[in-house]
């Protein structure tokens, strides 16, 4: 069957939030999530949202989700920030990712933003070389901060 892409709704939140404690977990960081999905609907889907979904169904279950914001760049302007990327380990290598990043491409050039950036860990191989494949540079020349 198919793969369907199609922005997220509240209905789809509590599996967003599994899949949210996926990625922490892989990460090894599961103990750091504290959103809950209340949270999300409050935050995504109030008269200002602060985020989108853009979630990938095959055979009428949620495979992946994109979940992202607009950030701005004093040296480029709007940018898609790509926060988090999850497609569920047993959708994997079936085109799910594909077809998630495509639709943020082609959402980055219907709002003529002037890009699309995110994080990945340096030890996350497999995302290392999906975003390679897709003709991103990574870059190691920046820090993060946090306070």
């Amino acid at each position: 069957m198919s793969i369907v892409i199609r922005p997220g709704v509240v209905e789809d939140l509590p599996e967003v939030v599994d899949m949210i404690r996926e990625l922490a977990d892989y990460e090894k960081s599961l103990e750091q999530v504290e959103v809950t999905a209340d949270i999300l609907e409050k935050d995504g889907f109030g008269d200002h949202p602060y985020f989108w979904l853009t979630i990938a169904e095959k055979d009428g279950e949620i495979a992946g989700l994109a979940f992202y914001f607009i950030r701005y760049s004093t040296w480029k302007g709007k940018t898609l920030y790509l926060e988090d990327f999850v497609v569920k380990t047993k959708f994997r290598r079936q085109g799910i990712g594909t077809a998630l990043f495509n639709d943020l491409k082609r959402k980055v050039a219907e709002e003529n933003l002037a890009g699309l950036v995110w994080q990945v860990l340096d030890w996350n191989q497999p995302a290392i070389d999906f975003y390679r494949k897709h003709g991103a540079s990574i870059s190691s020349d920046w820090l993060d901060g946090k306070l």
